[in-house]
């Protein structure tokens, strides 16, 4: 039987180092992705800062965006130089910035190139490749042109798949349109993993508790969480115990604060600002008395200068640590 996963999805702007070495103080086992890099800014850019990362992360994977094979291939050997567990491919973005530079979402429209991609990389690196897709674009039939995209990358090497239920519209909406708007459909990817029962496949898309992500297991070999895990970043605390049997790294968001604290303490050594990197917290505490006034103080205190890990505590003295039942972490178990 396939070890069912759970992986947090790549979300631009926010799943950066920092967030990503906050999230995996609470799961040792959940697979955490980059934000999506091109590859031209993989080949040309500056490396380290698109591409560093802390050994904490592991495992980690990085999201490419690209529609050249060459270039990716290129590109992945890089991403594999740097030490990622993982080369992710972006078939699912539909900004229009992406659309220009032929990558993203658009690519469901060229399935035998995003094949190419695939082999192309698979050829580059002994690392697993996969594609983040959705199930269509536009007007396309969702069973053709899913399944079409499916067998291409398949026949190239893909190593695991996962897919956005929802179709993307290209022209009309917009990137958070497009994550709201169109219907999800949850059993067409339910139908592609019967077809393809030796195809590790992860579903994405509006799932949001526990509860749903237990259903979708019963059907899938894992689950891709996004806006949830950012925004409720403690529904991470279950993943070990929901998934590996074993007992979380930390019991709550007051214990993931004080395991993060010597990470925040040597990035604030080497010159970062305290607010680039509890940005990412502010979705602790979600439901208990006193979350309000912590996310005020560190809107407001870890923005000035020299703001250190004394503003982060003064902001979590304000939480009250009285077990509230509609905190996340209560609903966890139900």
């Amino acid at each position: 039987m396939t070890q069912k996963f759970f992986t947090v999805a790549p979300m631009m702007d926010w799943t950066d180092r920092h967030c990503r070495a906050f999230h995996r103080v609470m799961s040792r086992r959940a697979r955490l992705y980059t934000e999506m890099v091109t590859t031209g800014a993989v080949i040309h850019g500056p490396r380290e800062r698109l591409l560093g990362f802390s050994a904490v992360e592991h495992p980690v994977a990085v999201q490419l965006g690209g529609s050249d094979p060459e270039d990716l291939a290129q590109a992945a050997r890089i991403c594999a130089e740097f030490g990622y567990d993982e080369i992710n491919l972006n078939v699912g973005c539909p900004s229009d910035r992406v659309q220009n530079g032929r990558f993203g979402a658009c690519l469901m429209q060229e399935p035998v190139l995003v094949g190419e991609c695939v082999a192309a990389m698979k050829a580059a690196v002994s690392l697993p490749v996969t594609v983040k897709c959705r199930i269509g674009v536009d007007d396309q039939d969702t069973e053709e042109a899913l399944n079409r995209l499916t067998d291409c990358v398949v026949a190239a090497g893909c190593d695991e798949l996962t897919v956005h239920a929802r179709k993307a519209w290209l022209k009309g909406l917009s990137p958070k349109e497009n994550r709201d708007i169109p219907p999800l459909d949850y059993n067409r990817v339910y139908r592609l993993k019967q077809a393809r029962p030796d195809l590790p496949i992860a579903i994405n898309g509006g799932i949001k508790t526990w509860d749903e992500i237990r259903e979708h297991l019963k059907h899938m070999d894992g689950v891709m969480l996004g806006r949830v895990a950012y925004h409720e970043p403690e529904i991470l605390l279950a993943v070990d115990p929901e998934l590996h049997g074993e007992e979380p790294p930390v019991a709550d968001g007051f214990e993931a604060v004080d395991a993060y604290e010597p990470y925040i303490a040597a990035q604030l050594a080497k010159g970062e600002r305290l607010s680039n990197i509890t940005r990412h917290m502010l979705g602790l505490f979600t439901g208990r008395p006193g979350a309000r006034a912590y996310r005020r103080h560190l809107a407001t205190e870890a923005v000035k200068p020299g703001a250190n890990l004394q503003v982060l505590r003064e902001a979590v003295a304000q939480v009250s640590r009285e077990i509230v039942a509609a905190t996340p972490m209560a609903a966890l178990a139900s």
